[in-house]
């Protein structure tokens, strides 16, 4: 019985993963002569950077672009409309960008092939975009009936979804936000709460094979500003203490911090290096999950250009089986990219605000 349940969940899967992939696939398809030709690549990176559009199986859902110029002003319309690389009302989309080329419609290129063209201000809600507010969304489903149901059920042990969440929200406060920041945890402790369930949700939208294929924490726009975020408030927080370790580090001879400020290099650096390690540690893992486990199943197309029917319907059974272990992976590692963002965040508000003893 046991066998047979997970045979089933194994050809699930497997068809989840052929109809999702094979419904964006034709992106990558070229014409050459009468064969057309699978770009791999195209498809992959397709899936991986943001886009106007989103696919749900099958369908592609146009998504608004909000536009202004100095010519137009603010402007509005769908997607679609540029989807096809046709100029509309004066604007022309190539790889995702969007060139203001005026009403003529005349596209002007460089020797390379670029157009030439000057960019409107983009203000459109892309795939990223809608799957940021998507995470939201739910973020706030969630936590608003979990307060109603703690109020509620006052005193009373936690049922439904309190049950699912709670153990998370402990783990957050009594493995990460206390040991790293000490007794002002509370103070961090919203904003650390609020950056894991961000960035766990985000990463499990991104592996449901026919959701769209969102990849928001993927996006190093998005790991930007929330280590920003945590940059700023270091920097807001950051006690006497914490400035005189950067600016006149205490304990080491005199002739590493003048004339020479060797130190106040060496600590500068690690300062404002702080974003850029969270920021390509969330980006590069999520983004690299995606790519590995789309790889797998371009194995199937590739091989079926090369050798015919035969020789991706054989390929395919390694490749989706692989594609699988690889999904299972990313659902572990969907948990731990969340845990080790949360985790750096709190070490460096913890030493923001770490009393130092500098008599001993």
């Amino acid at each position: 019985m046991i066998r047979k349940e997970i045979g089933t969940s194994f050809l699930v899967l497997a068809m989840l993963f052929m109809t999702t992939f094979s419904a964006f696939a034709g992106h990558g398809v070229e014409d050459e002569g009468e064969k057309a030709k699978f770009n791999a690549g195209e498809v992959i990176m397709h899936h991986v950077m943001d886009n106007h559009e989103i696919h749900i199986g099958p369908l592609h859902i146009p998504m608004p672009i909000i536009l202004y110029s100095k010519e137009k002003g603010l402007e509005m319309f769908s997607s679609s409309k540029l989807s096809h690389g046709e100029p509309y009302n004066g604007y022309v989309m190539e790889h995702e960008k969007i060139y203001f080329v005026g009403e003529s419609g005349e596209v002007a290129r460089d020797e390379a092939g670029h157009i030439h063209a000057e960019k409107p201000l983009d203000l459109s809600i892309t795939k990223t975009v809608f799957g940021m507010f998507l995470t939201i969304g739910i973020m706030l489903i969630i936590f608003v009936s979990i307060a109603r149901a703690y109020k509620k059920r006052e005193g009373m042990a936690p049922k439904g979804m309190q049950s699912v969440f709670e153990p998370l929200i402990l783990f957050v406060k009594d493995e990460i936000a206390k040991p790293s920041i000490g007794k002002k945890y509370e103070k961090f402790l919203p904003f650390l709460l609020t950056i894991f369930f961000f960035i766990w949700i985000g990463n499990m939208l991104g592996l449901i094979p026919f959701l769209g294929g969102f990849n928001v924490t993927g996006n190093i726009a998005v790991a930007l500003v929330m280590a920003l975020f945590t940059f700023v408030l270091t920097i807001l927080n950051g006690n006497k203490d914490y400035w005189m370790h950067i600016l006149w580090t205490p304990g080491v001879p005199w002739w590493l911090k003048f004339p020479i400020p060797l130190m106040f290099v060496i600590e500068f650096i690690g300062f404002i290096s702080k974003p850029v390690v969270l920021t390509l540690r969330l980006f590069a893992n999520i983004t690299a999950g995606h790519i590995i486990i789309l790889s797998f199943v371009s194995l199937i197309f590739i091989f079926n250009n090369l050798y015919g029917a035969g020789g991706g319907y054989g390929v395919s059974i390694l490749s989706v089986a692989f594609s699988i272990f690889m999904f299972a992976i990313e659902l572990l590692v969907a948990f731990l990219q969340a845990y080790v963002f949360t985790l750096l965040s709190a070490l460096y508000f913890g030493s923001a605000v770490e009393e130092h003893d500098h008599a001993h």
